[in-house]
């Protein structure tokens, strides 16, 4: 959160995830009309064509993203994704990435890259926060504006039309501005501990009275 509102001078903040096994489907019509009574859609039935994992790096500076597709969600594909954010960003000025604890950001590979390009820093996200990353919101627009209600006959379409929403989207990009206080996010958190640490020391006590009582805690 501290990066989001206060980022470091003469850096760029980015916000760096994977959306993976995006499918490319090929549906009987491409949408369902609205009727009295029915909102539009695409039908049901469809046919699979394959999938992709997009790649995302969201900018809080200007809210441009830095995007590719690739086949797999590996190591190699997120170095190889680290070498176009490198190649895409002003030389001479640090990147701090914002990142979640999937395995193949801390795989040794990568730690030995990250190694040898000292200006890339890199941030984890606490475990089951991926809320935190605003990549995430972005990831929402381009599933609902292209994504969920398209229609593909092939894995190449699909990629074209992720790339093509890239570039109308950086033309015109949208910052999205972290607005919740960091202290009402932790007088929540604080809450949720609150009530999970109860149901804890509840579940002591049952389990004390009776072992043999299961409970799902």
């Amino acid at each position: 959160m501290g990066l989001y509102l206060n980022p470091p001078d003469k850096a760029l903040v980015l916000c760096v995830d994977e959306k993976s096994q995006i499918q490319a489907l090929d549906r009987t019509q491409r949408g369902l009309p609205m009727k009295k009574g029915r909102c539009g859609g695409p039908t049901y039935d469809y046919k699979r064509n394959g999938t992709t994992t997009l790649f995302a790096a969201l900018s809080m500076l200007d809210g441009k993203v830095i995007g590719d597709c690739m086949r797999r969600h590996r190591h190699q594909e997120f170095i190889r994704f680290l070498k176009k954010i490198d190649n895409e960003t002003p030389v001479g000025i640090d990147l701090h990435l914002t990142v979640d604890n999937y395995g193949t950001h801390k795989h040794p590979h990568v730690k030995s890259w990250l190694r040898r390009h000292l200006r890339f820093q890199i941030h984890f996200t606490p475990t089951s926060s991926s809320w935190l990353k605003l990549v995430e919101r972005w990831f929402r627009e381009i599933t609902d504006k292209r994504i969920r209600q398209g229609t593909f006959q092939s894995l190449p379409d699909l990629i074209r039309a992720i790339k093509d929403y890239f570039e109308n989207y950086n033309q015109n990009p949208r910052v999205f501005v972290w607005s919740t206080p960091v202290e009402r996010i932790l007088e929540k958190y604080a809450k949720c501990k609150g009530v999970l640490d109860s149901l804890h020391w509840f579940n002591m006590k049952i389990s004390n009275l009776n072992p043999n009582i299961a409970h799902p805690y």
